[in-house]
């Protein structure tokens, strides 16, 4: 089973714009949970060194509203392309088309959707898309 680092390597450096092949589940829930971190953490330093986003609280109740500042916008932009294609990867697992990540168009349903395809079992065997990538070598 792919480690939290083995992920993000394998997205950010090996398969930075690899739309090809298939992604176990693994791979791109790690690179997901990744990719909420990093985004987490560049809203915090935001916040912090450019007044960027607002809290609010009240008794009981606290919230935060991002407003995007440039070191989110730029992570954001700079891991576009290897969340995009770890996506269409994961799709291929299952033996979808790398364009039903256009589903995610469709308010609420297409999410539904989604994220159902990204927690099904990969597809076994070869497929369309390339080799089982559990298959032991």
């Amino acid at each position: 089973m792919m480690s939290f680092g083995d992920s993000v390597r394998t997205c950010v450096k090996q398969k930075y714009a690899t739309f090809a092949g298939r992604a176990p589940r693994a791979e791109f829930w790690w690179f997901t949970l990744f990719y909420t971190l990093v985004q987490i953490a560049t809203n915090i330093l935001d916040t912090l060194f450019f007044g960027a986003g607002e809290v609010a609280s009240g008794p009981g109740f606290w919230a935060y509203n991002s407003q995007g500042g440039p070191l989110s916008i730029i992570a954001a932009f700079a891991l576009l392309v290897p969340a995009l294609a770890v996506t269409v990867r994961r799709l291929h697992d299952n033996g979808k088309s790398g364009w039903w990540v256009l589903l995610s168009l469709i308010p609420l349903i297409g999410g539904l959707i989604l994220l159902f395809c990204f927690v099904q079992r990969s597809q076994p065997g070869d497929n369309a898309y390339g080799p089982d990538p559990h298959r032991q070598v």
